[in-house]
């Protein structure tokens, strides 16, 4: 673990606390995904996974919500929360797996399996979750498409989580949509398998949006959130490899600082990381704060239509 020299230090303990001076005055709260960086990570009022947030979303009080995530994420606390500004640091945080789909792609789909259920990963912009039927997570994707009657079900965008769900729920007929993540998905077998034969003890944890070989020799596959539950169930392993976005390495090591975590892909993350997670950086969370920029918004009749999607996947629990 690297260790910041003691000017860069001082320097990022001088905006953290103006950053929490500004939060105060301004009425405001800062959500954070568990993949940005661990300086914004360490300021945030609240860190989790897409699910975590988006319910942390509708239990704030606060009158700005600065979110530190990805375009998606702040869309969907603003669809969440109608009358409060929604504020996300840098625009370029987008996300591959969410430009994977359009509405117009959504729609040929539809148009494709007429009688399916369209069940959307939340990893989707504002206009696709408008013409879906309920949204889900990684945390809840399992419990949502057993939740749904109809035996059709069309899921989009990432293939790779709804091949996981359709392993878990045999029973459904379910139609994958061609989309991924390419930071889970440039994962591969023989890599992850060179990592674990270096560390035959460790435990591996793999986010459900990894490939299916990853997946099949996981001992837990789970959320970001889930995987940080699951160190728990191991009290004995001492050793863990980590397969998803390298941002999440810091919350594991402060939860569980006597346990060792290993990254998948065998270069220190290299390959596992986003780069639109690592957009944001302390210096734009004060901006937002101060300038109140940049403003996210969602048009009323896609927010009132996302909104129905996204308040039924709140309504089923998670899975893990």
């Amino acid at each position: 673990m690297s260790v910041l020299p003691y000017a860069e230090k001082k320097a990022q303990k001088e905006l953290a606390d103006e950053i929490r001076e500004l939060v105060k005055k301004k009425n405001a709260v800062i959500l954070a995904h568990n993949y940005q960086v661990p300086e914004v990570q360490d300021v945030a009022d609240h860190v989790g996974d897409s699910l975590g947030l988006a319910i942390e979303a509708t239990k704030t009080s606060a009158e700005i919500i600065v979110f530190c995530g990805v375009h998606f994420m702040a869309e969907t606390a603003k669809i969440l929360n109608p009358t409060k500004k929604v504020l996300l640091p840098n625009l370029a945080a987008g996300c591959s797996l969410a430009d994977s789909i359009t509405p117009e792609s959504l729609y040929e789909w539809k148009q494709r399996y007429p009688e399916h259920v369209v069940v959307t990963y939340i990893n989707s912009s504002a206009d696709v979750k408008a013409m879906s039927d309920i949204c889900c997570t990684s945390a809840n994707a399992v419990s949502v498409v057993r939740s749904i009657a109809s035996q059709k079900i069309l899921f989009t965008p990432d293939r790779n989580l709804g091949r996981w769900v359709a392993q878990q729920v045999p029973e459904k007929e379910i139609v994958i949509y061609d989309g991924c993540c390419p930071v889970h998905d440039v994962l591969r077998g023989p890599t992850v398998k060179k990592v674990r034969d270096l560390a035959p003890d460790a435990v591996l944890i793999a986010h459900p949006e990894c490939r299916e070989d990853i997946v099949a020799m996981a001992d837990v596959v789970c959320s970001t959130s889930g995987m940080i539950a699951a160190v728990a169930r191991f009290p004995e392993a001492k050793r863990f490899i980590i397969a998803t976005e390298n941002g999440i390495l810091h919350q594991l090591r402060k939860r569980y600082p006597d346990k060792e975590f290993i990254l998948a892909d065998g270069c220190i993350g290299c390959r596992l990381n986003c780069p639109y997670m690592k957009t944001i950086t302390l210096e734009e969370v004060v901006r937002s704060l101060r300038e109140e920029v940049f403003e996210v918004d969602v048009a009323p009749e896609i927010a009132e239509r996302a909104r129905i999607a996204i308040q039924r996947m709140l309504a089923v629990p998670r899975d893990a």
